[in-house]
């Protein structure tokens, strides 16, 4: 199996792409500190010395490394890891079962606040639409978590947290995006 590598707008993520299903349940992000990850291929990455977070989209994988270190030190144990997850017959990383959406729920807080009006449904789908996937190609993912007083709030993960371009891609994108469709938002910020 071939895995393929993307570089992203953030130097310190690299995008992996294996040709296979990755997640069946929407991104999810795990972070080296997070306790009880009940999800092989995540743990065996983040074991590796220097990476820091590992995200899951439908179909790639992105890892964040420390600042210091150089890709090429990083880059052939990650792709490592990856073949031989697929090479055991696994055929997705994180599935559907009931068992690891529990665990998604307790290991990351992607579950969106209660808040259900027209505008938010709006702002939901503008992101899902038109958003979303051109954050993916990224590598990353954004949720939406808020909106107040004309105010957008939402949570970038993968390479896009941490990323040198975020703040300009959020404003110029996300934001005249966002209010050019709905009236009602006057700015976006990130959490």
């Amino acid at each position: 199996m071939i895995v393929e590598t993307e570089h992203t707008p953030n130097p310190n993520t690299l995008k992996f792409l294996p040709g296979k299903k990755v997640s069946e349940v929407g991104p999810i992000e795990f972070l080296k500190n997070d306790k009880n990850i009940k999800v092989s291929l995540a743990n065996k990455i983040l074991s590796l010395e220097g990476t820091t977070m590992v995200f899951f989209g439908e179909d790639f994988i992105t890892v964040k490394k420390e600042k210091d270190l150089n890709w090429e030190d990083l880059k052939r144990g990650i792709i490592s890891e990856i073949n031989d997850y697929y090479s055991k017959g696994n055929e997705v990383v994180v599935g559907k079962d009931l068992e690891l959406a529990k665990i998604l729920n307790n290991s990351t807080s992607d579950s969106k606040p209660v808040q259900s009006n027209e505008i938010i449904d709006k702002i939901n789908e503008v992101l899902d639409s038109k958003i979303r996937p051109a954050v993916a190609r990224d590598g990353g993912d954004i949720k939406f978590k808020s909106f107040n007083n004309g105010i957008v709030t939402v949570e970038l993960k993968g390479s896009c947290s941490g990323c040198p371009s975020s703040i300009m891609t959020l404003k110029q994108g996300v934001q005249n995006l966002l209010c050019h469709y709905i009236p009602e938002v006057k700015s976006v910020e990130a959490i």
